[in-house]
């Protein structure tokens, strides 16, 4: 049976498939479907000849053995090959060849795809606003040839999506999904503020700077504590740069999200005072440091500013040091002191 397989050898190298990749998934296909033809052998086998363009199926027919003693049911042996190619196999032959080079230059197509952005995970990447009319939960972001998926919760609440426009984003994973390689972006990520810092700041690619934690309320505000590696540096100063000009250039990425740049300290009673910023703490008691708590007082005309919106600022204060704080009032543990003494 003819089929032009040095034509599809040469169409499989431009996409960088080698020619023994192609025999193999033609010869298995081609077996799959001479098993579907009437009549076809259980046991087959397609050999392709590539100088001649053509192949042959090979089958083998089941011989039943004589029971015996020692081997009541015996299994059936196979006779011997013979040429059992069907006569109008052309059509189905060259439909199915046709369908496994589609599929093998789908799958090299994502490889080249999945190889591209496996190494970008973790990276900022920009891509462009595509709205999918299908899929109005997601908001879909061309790079390139290759649309990522940004999801609802990867989503800055409030933030507007609009088609055409230009968006920065944070690559969270890249995986072999059902329909090619899946690539999910972020918005609302903590890193994603990291990296923007990374590309605004170069003391944080020198190294005499570090991010030592982020701790993240997409849209609303986000804490940062930095610590400097190297004498003479300011940390906070080299994140906010000249004129406040390296933040800004930051939380224009960003929309109305605020930030807060603090000093990042081993001490758990300084760094949690630290962390409590814009409101500042009298005095920072360690309750526990296996339990990791700590008690934060401050003066009542600055109580709500360390509460913050809704609990805001104290909630970003625990999860940027990883410790619990209670909030107490300074006027309150210094009647107490009085009351004690009287």
């Amino acid at each position: 049976m003819e089929l032009d397989l040095a034509g599809m050898h040469q169409l499989a190298a431009e996409q960088g498939i080698d020619a023994e990749t192609l025999d193999n998934a033609l010869a298995e296909a081609l077996r799959l479907a001479y098993l579907k033809t009437p009549h076809a052998a259980k046991h087959a086998r397609v050999e392709l000849d590539a100088r001649a363009g053509s192949f042959t199926v090979w089958a083998q027919d089941e011989i039943p053995q004589e029971p015996t003693e020692d081997n009541p049911h015996p299994a059936p042996q196979l006779g011997e090959e013979y040429d059992d190619t069907p006569r109008d196999f052309g059509r189905l032959a060259a439909a199915t060849a046709r369908q496994v080079i589609t599929q093998l230059f789908r799958r090299a197509a994502d490889e080249k795809v999945f190889g591209a952005f496996s190494g970008q995970k973790g990276n900022l990447i920009t891509g462009v606003v595509q709205q999918d009319a299908k899929d109005p939960a997601n908001v879909h972001v061309a790079v390139g040839d290759v649309e990522a998926i940004l999801p609802r919760r990867e989503q800055v609440p409030g933030e507007r999506y609009r088609h055409g426009e230009r968006l920065r984003v944070y690559v969270v994973n890249v995986a072999r999904g059902l329909k090619g390689p899946e690539i999910i972006v972020s918005r609302s990520h903590p890193e994603l503020v990291r990296r923007l810092f990374e590309r605004e700041v170069p003391e944080l690619a020198s190294g005499a700077v570090s991010i030592m934690s982020i701790a993240r309320e997409a849209g609303a505000r986000t804490k940062i504590a930095v610590r400097a590696n190297a004498q003479g540096v300011n940390p906070k100063g080299a994140l906010i740069g000249p004129g406040g000009s390296r933040v800004r250039a930051v939380m224009e990425n960003l929309g109305q999200e605020k930030i807060d740049i603090v000093d990042w300290s081993a001490d758990p009673a300084q760094f949690v005072a630290a962390a409590l910023s814009p409101a500042h703490a009298t005095e920072v008691q360690v309750v526990s440091e296996k339990n990791k708590t700590a008690i934060a007082f401050i003066h009542d005309d600055q109580l709500s500013l360390a509460i913050g919106k809704e609990g805001q600022n104290a909630r970003l204060a625990a999860k940027l040091t990883g410790w619990k704080i209670g909030i107490e009032s300074e006027e309150a543990r210094a009647r107490k002191a009085e009351q004690g003494e009287h």
